[in-house]
C-alpha cells in the first residue's frame, strides 16, 4: 500500500461464528489476504479460533479473547470494556470491528465494517429486537468511528440516503471470493455430493444461506412449486444451510405436493460447498436485499448459473452474468421455468459467472482495508 507505513491494527475477530458464516467468510477472507502483506496485524478472538488465525497469519499476533465472550451479551460487554484495555496492552494504533458494532471509547481511532443497511431498507424481515439493536448499532458506528467500511457501492449510498452519513468516511471493499474453496468442481465431486443428498439420479435447484426473512425462502419453495410441478423428472430444491428464524418456511414447505422432493440438509462440510453448488442445475437467490451477496459470488465461483433479484448490491456482484427475477412466487417460476427450458443459457450464464468472480479478489478488499486504516491513522495523528 501507499501513504507510509502501515498503523499497527488490532482485529476484532470475536464475533465469528463456530459455524463460519457471512462474517465468517468475512473475517477469514481478509485476514488471509492480509496475512500476504506487510500489515502489522494484532487478531483478537474466540479461543476455539485461536489455532486457525495462528496457522492463517504467522507473522501476526493471535490472542485468544476470555472465554466468556463466546456469548454474545458477555461479547458486546467485553468489547465496550476489555476491547479497549487489550488495544491499550498490544500497543496497537487502531482497532478494527468486523461487524457493525465497535467500542464508543478507546484510545486509539476506531473503523468498522457496516455490511448493509437492510435492517432500514427492509424492517419487517427482522425480529423487532434484532432490528432495533441493529439499527442502533449502526447510527452509532457511523456517529462514533473514524471510518466505516462497507462491502458495495449500493449500501455506501443507502446509508448516505438513509441516515445522512458523511460519504467522505465511508470506504467500500468489495469482498472477495477464495478460489481454493469456491471453484468449478469436477464431475466426481458432484456425485459425491449428490449421493450424500441422495439426488444421485435426480436433478437439483441450489440454495445456500441462512433462513431469516430476508432471503425470501418461502417465496423460492411456493415459486419452484409452480415452475415444476408438471414437468417429467422434476428437479428437486435443496434448501441448504443454517436453521434461522423464518416460521414461513415451514407454511410453505407444508403445500409442496407430495412428488416434488423438497431437502433441507442443514448445513453441509465445507468441502462439499463446490459440488453442491457447481452441480446445481441453478442456483436460486431470490433475496429482498443484500449488502454484499457473498452466497452469489460463490456460487458464480462454482459455475452454477445463478438466478437471483436486481436489489441493492447484488447487481454490483452479479452484473451481466447472473440471469435476475422478481420477488414474488409468480416472477420466480417464470424466470426459473425459462432458466429450466434454456440449456445453453444455463451454460452461458456458468461460463461468464466463472469469469466474474474472478474479478473479486481477497486481496482487493485487504488493500481497500489498509487504506481506510492509514486514512483513519493519518486524520487522528492530525
Amino acid at each position: 500500500m501507499t501513504g507510509g507505513r502501515p498503523p499497527r491494527v488490532l482485529v476484532d475477530a470475536t464475533s465469528v461464528p463456530a459455524d463460519r458464516g457471512g462474517v465468517g467468510r468475512y473475517v477469514d477472507g481478509l485476514l488471509g489476504a492480509l496475512g500476504r502483506t506487510d500489515a502489522d496485524l494484532v487478531v483478537v478472538c474466540q479461543r476455539t479460533d485461536a489455532e486457525r488465525y495462528a496457522q492463517m497469519l504467522p507473522r501476526a499476533q493471535v490472542e485468544p479473547a476470555p472465554s466468556a465472550v463466546a456469548h454474545r451479551p458477555a461479547r458486546l460487554a467485553w468489547e465496550q470494556t476489555g476491547l479497549p484495555l487489550f488495544a491499550q496492552h498490544v500497543g496497537a494504533q487502531l482497532i478494527h470491528s468486523p461487524f457493525y458494532t465497535c467500542p464508543l471509547r478507546a484510545s486509539c481511532p476506531v473503523t468498522v465494517t457496516v455490511h448493509d443497511a437492510t435492517f432500514f431498507t427492509e424492517p419487517e424481515h427482522y425480529d423487532k429486537a434484532r432490528g432495533t439493536f441493529f439499527r442502533s448499532a449502526i447510527k452509532t458506528s457511523l456517529r462514533r468511528a473514524a471510518r466505516v467500511i462497507v462491502p458495495s457501492k449500493a449500501t455506501r449510498d443507502e446509508l448516505i440516503r438513509l441516515l445522512d452519513a458523511d460519504p467522505t468516511k465511508i470506504d467500500v471493499a468489495y469482498h472477495g471470493v477464495d478460489p481454493q474453496a469456491f471453484y468449478v468442481p469436477t464431475e466426481g465431486e458432484k456425485a459425491r455430493v449428490r449421493a450424500r443428498l441422495g439426488l444421485v439420479d435426480t436433478p437439483y435447484i441450489a440454495f445456500l444461506g441462512a433462513k431469516e426473512p430476508r432471503k425470501n425462502v418461502p417465496n423460492l419453495i411456493r415459486g419452484w412449486v409452480a415452475a415444476v410441478a408438471d414437468r417429467p423428472n422434476p428437479p428437486a430444491l435443496v434448501i441448504a444451510g443454517g436453521s434461522g428464524h423464518d416460521d414461513e418456511i415451514d407454511r410453505a414447505v407444508a403445500e409442496v405436493p407430495r412428488h416434488l422432493r423438497l431437502l433441507r440438509p442443514g448445513y453441509l462440510r465445507y468441502a462439499d460447498l463446490p459440488g453442491y453448488l457447481g452441480g446445481a442445475l441453478i442456483s436460486a437467490y431470490p433475496s429482498h436485499g443484500e449488502g454484499f451477496g457473498l452466497p452469489v459470488l460463490e456460487a458464480m465461483a462454482c459455475g452454477s448459473p445463478v438466478l437471483t433479484t436486481p436489489r441493492l448490491s447484488l447487481p454490483e456482484v452479479g452484473g451481466d452474468a447472473v440471469a435476475y427475477t422478481g420477488e414474488d412466487p409468480e416472477a420466480i417460476a417464470r424466470d426459473l421455468r425459462a432458466l429450466l427450458d434454456d440449456e445453453e443459457r444455463r451454460k452461458e450464464l456458468a461460463r461468464r459467472g466463472v469469469a466474474r468472480a474472478k474479478e473479486f479478489t481477497w486481496e482487493q478488499s485487504a488493500e481497500a482495508h489498509l487504506q481506510a486504516w492509514q486514512r483513519a491513522a493519518v486524520v487522528s495523528v492530525a
